[in-house]
């Protein structure tokens, strides 16, 4: 097994040796609780590691909040790294993708086929060294809302977290809707994570599984401040607010 060792003290602390890969990740918890700024830390040491990476941030229209974020929180300037990232945009209202030019896909990911299909294009897509592409995605949850394709979604983010080891996966959930379902992910995962918010906006983070590396199950304050916290939990309901209601309908 190969370990990428974490670059932020807080997740040093619980991971001493570092994030195994290729594996699965899933960081699961309450709506608001900064799941994607956690995912962000495993995301920037493996682009200063010179890893690929594909972005699919659901509750993000576009890239520049993924940039402002990422920069404040983990002092990485994503312009440095252009040709090692992807970004897919959700749009339920296409039938399957559209290339955006500058390594952006706007595709429908709620059909898995769809979802497999730019995944792949968009890995071809990314200089990577040795350590491959990871996949990041947050807000999975939303994609649960859709009655004619739940199913089918739950079933193929099932498979990949179990089976797919042709990359590394690290993937973050809401567990305010659909917690029976997103168990089935939080099973399926080969590292499992959680988040959980305390007042005065302050951000804890727990490990409760990795495969084949030590790890602590102390809970960890993740130092981010109050605004950041603030900024992305209005920022994913002002999203879920928009897209909900349209998803509902396919």
């Amino acid at each position: 097994m190969n370990i990428l060792k974490m670059e932020e003290e807080w997740l040093q602390r619980v991971l001493p040796k570092g994030l195994p890969y290729p594996t699965s990740t899933l960081i699961s918890g309450p709506g608001g609780t900064g799941k994607p700024l956690v995912e962000f830390a495993f995301v920037s040491s493996w682009l200063k590691s010179g890893g690929g990476v594909i972005a699919i941030p659901l509750q993000y229209p576009t890239m520049e909040f993924l940039k402002t974020s990422m920069n404040k929180l983990y002092n990485i300037d994503l312009k440095n790294y252009q040709g090692k990232i992807a970004m897919l945009q959700f749009d339920p209202h296409i039938d399957e993708y559209e290339n955006m030019g500058d390594n952006v896909l706007t595709a429908n990911l709620l059909k898995p086929e769809i979802w497999n299909k730019v995944i792949e294009i968009a890995d071809s897509m990314v200089d990577k060294n040795s350590l491959g592409t990871m996949v990041f995605g947050s807000a999975l949850n939303l994609l649960l809302f859709s009655p004619t394709y739940k199913d089918k979604v739950i079933a193929n983010i099932e498979n990949i977290l179990k089976n797919d080891k042709s990359k590394t996966y690290i993937f973050s959930v809401s567990t305010n809707a659909f917690a029976d379902e997103i168990k089935i992910w939080e099973r399926a995962a080969d590292n499992l994570m959680f988040t959980r918010m305390e007042k005065p906006m302050k951000l804890f983070f727990k490990i409760s599984r990795m495969k084949e590396v030590e790890f602590s199950k102390e809970e960890v304050n993740v130092p981010i401040s109050k605004e950041a916290l603030t900024e992305i939990k209005e920022l994913a309901e002002e999203t879920r607010k928009r897209i909900i209601p349209e998803i509902m309908k396919i």
